[in-house]
């Protein structure tokens, strides 16, 4: 079996249980930001003394960054710091496993996006993928007992949470690439450490500055949380360097095909963990958008 595979279900898995361990932070004693915030704090000293290992035992050393380089990292660090927010509160809204089948929207809205800004052009089987993943969305949006029409549903809080971690993921995913290939052309692992270091540091430094400011008690309760912070942060780092390391050892479409197995996982976590039900309503809203996402990645 090719190492891809192990690779990419890891970080799956890895994601699966990160997203979890924030999900039980903001239920229980953090808010949103909070939750989000214990990412970044607990995994930046770890991929910073990761780093620096790497430059002792290899001939490495930092390579020039520079003004395109700081500018994606900023950007990128910024959306996935509104994206996770975005996911974080969805939880609050609606259970586990819809949450991030909405968030597996990135992989749609990235398609889009690509058209708009970089004039991508959409092939018809990859518009047939959009069209479908529209529909599951469209069954995911209306708010259980709800009696709004069906467009009306696209306007609740959960579906503009879910839709927008999305657009934002998408960003950030975009911006992550370009700054790692502003890096040259040296071992892809190396440049996605040193990527991944930068873009935590500039994540922990800013939130810790804006709650500083706004809300320092918040801060007091990340650091009483710690003990599942860690694990969050942990979590977060090894699903991040999983997923460059698979993207490094084989197609992103394909890739990003297999990552989808994380809505099953997703799913086993809301049954087995939060005990939470899922209707029959969400379970085939999450299989159409599933479907849609395994069927655009392959298309383009």
């Amino acid at each position: 079996m090719s190492l891809w595979i192990p690779v990419t279900i890891a970080a799956a898995i890895f994601q699966t249980v990160r997203f979890m361990l924030q999900k039980s932070l903001s239920s229980v004693k953090l808010s949103a930001a909070g939750a989000t915030f214990a990412r970044f704090a607990y995994s930046m000293p770890v991929v910073v003394l990761a780093l620096g290992i790497a430059l002792l035992a290899t001939d490495h050393s930092i390579p020039a960054l520079n003004t395109r380089f700081w500018l994606f990292a900023v950007i990128g660090g910024t959306t996935q710091i509104l994206a996770t927010i975005c996911v974080v509160a969805l939880f609050k809204q609606r259970n586990f496993a819809v949450g991030i089948t909405f968030k597996k929207t990135e992989v749609i809205q990235t398609a889009i996006v690509g058209f708009i800004v970089l004039g991508d052009e959409v092939s018809a089987a990859a518009l047939l993928a959009i069209l479908l993943g529209l529909l599951a969305v469209l069954l995911l949006s209306k708010s259980p007992g709800g009696d709004l029409v069906w467009w009306r549903n696209l306007t609740n809080r959960a579906s503009r949470l879910g839709l927008g971690s999305g657009v934002l993921f998408a960003f950030s995913s975009v911006s992550y690439r370009g700054a790692s290939l502003e890096l040259g052309e040296i071992d892809a692992w190396f440049r996605a450490l040193v990527t991944l270091a930068v873009v935590v540091t500039f994540q922990f430094i800013s939130m810790a500055l804006w709650m500083l400011w706004r809300d320092r008690a918040e801060l007091h309760a990340v650091w009483q949380t710690r003990r599942t912070g860690v694990f969050v942060g942990l979590t977060s780092l090894a699903g991040s360097f999983c997923w460059f390391l698979a993207f490094t050892l084989q197609n992103a479409a394909y890739v990003k095909a297999l990552g989808q197995i994380e809505l099953i996982f997703s799913l086993l976590a809301s049954i087995l963990f939060f005990r939470e039900t899922v209707t029959q309503r969400e379970i085939a809203g999450m299989s159409l958008l599933g479907l849609s996402i395994l069927a655009l990645v392959l298309a383009i």
